[in-house]
């Protein structure tokens, strides 16, 4: 077995499951679902760039790039042994990486074939599980760090914790120079280009419960960040009388992931499972359950159900879709994007991206 960190367990008493919590079996909603096979396993997030093709980080360290037909798979940088997870395609061609073992946030530039480092620390420590990112379209780049405890490799870990150590973070752009360069694309080198810098990180929210996707609201308004350990969906208000605050935009039935902006205003979430209801009891019992649980080959450990289920939300955290069901080649939903009326979804746990037609769903 694998060494895993030690957990340190916080009792917490989790809030009453509902009935859609409960009745998540049972549920039919899903529309048909194709699948687009990679060379790779574990596509956690997936998003769409400006010419509309897919993108998505598998857990050899590789960032692919889709052919609009889906059957050609072209790698734009290897960040080895670190792991894609979150990512943010940028108007310009460049792609924000989300490193989810290395612990950096980095740039990555297709056409020179680049790798930057924007962070990878704070106050001399070294950041952990660095998760989901966006850019405002003023170029600050907000980002989420899952857990400072454990990387991505341990995640079951934090949710067993409990001990609440996720931040969201930002980074403003300033002029003067770039961030450290590899056209490796593997390790930093000490060179410098013409361009922007950014500053080391600015935490704006700590003590949060697995922080992971982040999307905007209208006008960026607000920041949405999904908290996986919590069953919700925070807000995080960037302007106006509420800047600076945070409230809930919806409470969920299960562990939420990584977000993706739709039409018509709406926000999808990403679930990967519905809440469990052993991890609940022995969030409210002594934490030497959890501790022992720990302990157990990693197989046996609490996991994703074999659903596929995926929500969308309006701006006051209405439920407008609610598309969960079984399929039998593919389960545990952590990434979504919408685009042209299709619906792509990652997952932690898969050798291929699913696809949904909008056709088969009344928007």
């Amino acid at each position: 077995m694998a060494h895993r960190p030690p957990i340190r367990p916080e009792v917490w008493t989790p809030p009453r499951r509902s009935g859609r919590a409960r009745a998540w079996k049972h549920q039919r909603s899903l529309p048909p679902v194709d699948l687009i096979p990679l060379s790779g396993l574990g596509p956690e997030d997936v998003v769409v760039d400006v010419q509309g093709r897919v993108l998505c980080g598998v857990a050899d360290g590789r960032l692919l790039r889709l052919s609009p037909d889906g059957r050609e798979a072209m790698t734009l940088a290897d960040i080895a042994p670190g792991r894609p997870a979150g990512l943010e395609a940028l108007p310009d061609g460049r792609v924000l990486v989300c490193d989810a073992r290395g612990g950096r946030l980095l740039r990555v530039d297709p056409e020179k074939g680049t790798v930057e480092t924007l962070a990878d620390g704070i106050g001399g420590v070294p950041l952990k599980l660095v998760s989901n990112v966006v850019q405002a379209a003023d170029g600050t780049i907000y980002f989420t760090e899952s857990s400072r405890r454990f990387v991505i490799d341990n995640w079951r870990g934090d949710l067993l914790e409990h001990s609440g150590t996720g931040r969201l973070l930002r980074l403003r752009p300033s002029q003067g120079g770039a961030g450290r360069e590899d056209s490796a694309g593997r390790k930093d080198s000490a060179g410098r280009k013409d361009g922007e810098q950014h500053a080391e990180p600015e935490v704006l929210l700590d003590g949060l419960q697995f922080p992971n996707g982040l999307a905007f609201g209208p006008d960026e308004s607000y920041l949405a960040v999904a908290e996986t350990g919590a069953y919700r969906v925070s807000r995080y208000w960037l302007t106006g009388e509420r800047a600076g605050t945070r409230d809930t935009l919806i409470d969920l039935p299960g562990f939420p992931d990584n977000l993706g902006a739709g039409t018509h205003g709406l926000l999808w979430i990403a679930m990967v499972a519905p809440r469990d209801p052993l991890l609940d009891t022995l969030h409210r019992m002594h934490p030497a359950a959890r501790r022992a649980l720990w302990r157990v080959p990693e197989a046996l450990l609490p996991g994703p159900k074999s659903t596929v289920w995926v929500i969308a939300v309006d701006t006051a955290g209405r439920v407008v879709h609610d598309l969960q069901g079984p399929t039998p080649a593919f389960r545990a939903v952590t990434g979504v994007a919408e685009r042209d009326g299709r619906l792509y979804l990652g997952s932690l746990t898969e050798p291929s991206i699913a696809t949904i037609d909008l056709a088969h769903v009344r928007l």
